[in-house]
């Protein structure tokens, strides 16, 4: 394989990867709206749904190892695709993390009187870490991939604010209170999810760096 087509095989890794991240942040978008809108349907779509992501992360982790496989890859080749393969297993485990909220709302009778807003802040940011942290990784941009990295305390507090609005719904009705912690660990599976982002984040600087942040 000459150099030409390794690099396009890298571009068609980098675009199948960025795809996944597309389909995962439509699977948190409609996770969190199938929550708040207790829409049962939704929430068994995005759990079908979880099979195609899983498709996809095996196919993109035969390019890898077929890229590993062509040639025998320079160093930073070598961090860029075994960075993807570290990477892509984040994001399968993102794709369950939307699966298990949709599964949550499947067992809710009804939601606690609260306000959603955070919740759906939740989904949001941790949807737009996703992306910027693939985006970090095929640009090879660093200060990018720092932002997520630094980005993960928003949702930590996100999550604080939902677990206090929870506490006080269960003083108001303390009948609530198991319907209030299955929507606590919906707000969890976010939280997981903004970790994960990060972790992808920090794999598109060692990606760049051959450092791991975390190291």
């Amino acid at each position: 394989m000459t150099r030409k087509q390794y690099d396009m095989q890298l571009k068609q890794l980098n675009d199948e990867l960025i795809r996944m991240g597309e389909m995962i942040e439509k699977a948190i978008s409609d996770a969190v709206t199938a929550l708040v809108s207790r829409d049962d349907s939704k929430a068994r779509e995005i759990i079908a749904f979880d099979e195609e992501i899983d498709q996809q992360e095996r196919l993109v982790e035969t390019m890898c190892f077929k890229l590993l496989l062509s040639q025998q890859p320079v160093a930073r080749d070598l961090r860029m695709v075994s960075s993807a393969l570290k990477m892509i297993t984040d994001m399968e485990r993102i794709g369950d993390h939307a699966a298990d909220i949709s599964e949550i709302e499947l067992m809710l009778e009804s939601l606690p009187r609260m306000s959603n807003d955070h919740l759906r802040e939740m989904a949001t940011q941790t949807s737009v870490m996703l992306i910027r942290s693939l985006e970090a990784f095929v640009e090879k941009d660093q200060e990018k991939a720092q932002w997520v990295i630094d980005h993960d305390d928003v949702v930590d507090d996100l999550f604080d604010a939902v677990k206090s609005e929870l506490i006080a719904a269960i003083h108001k009705d303390p009948e609530k209170g198991e319907l209030a912690t299955d929507l606590l660990m919906a707000a969890k599976y976010f939280e997981r999810i903004g970790d994960h982002a990060t972790n992808i984040a920090e794999w598109a600087i060692f990606a760049m760096t051959g450092k791991h942040v975390s190291d």
